[in-house]
């Protein structure tokens, strides 16, 4: 498998797994509803995927560069509605 094809592959998986959090932005930004959201588990969650960014940036890959940056701001949004609307 080429470089390319490589990149390809992770551009799509995460294409993929940050669309997973789409519809759960959406609902909480325009229903301000986020009783059902964990404030423990999305702390967690986001600290992780500003770790797997800056592991990116260390390995110099793109898609997980780039999708984890997208992702850190979907879930840094539901985080900030959360601590917000407590």
């Amino acid at each position: 498998m080429s470089i390319d094809s490589v990149d390809a592959l992770g551009f799509c998986a995460g294409a993929l797994t940050t669309a997973s959090f789409l519809p759960q932005v959406v609902k909480s930004w325009s229903t301000r509803d986020l009783s059902g959201i964990s404030l423990r588990m999305y702390s967690l969650f986001t600290a992780g995927v500003a770790l797997w960014l800056l592991y990116g940036l260390l390995v110099a890959n793109r898609p997980i560069v780039f999708w984890n940056a997208v992702t850190l701001l979907l879930a840094g949004t539901v985080l900030v509605l959360k601590l917000r609307h407590r």
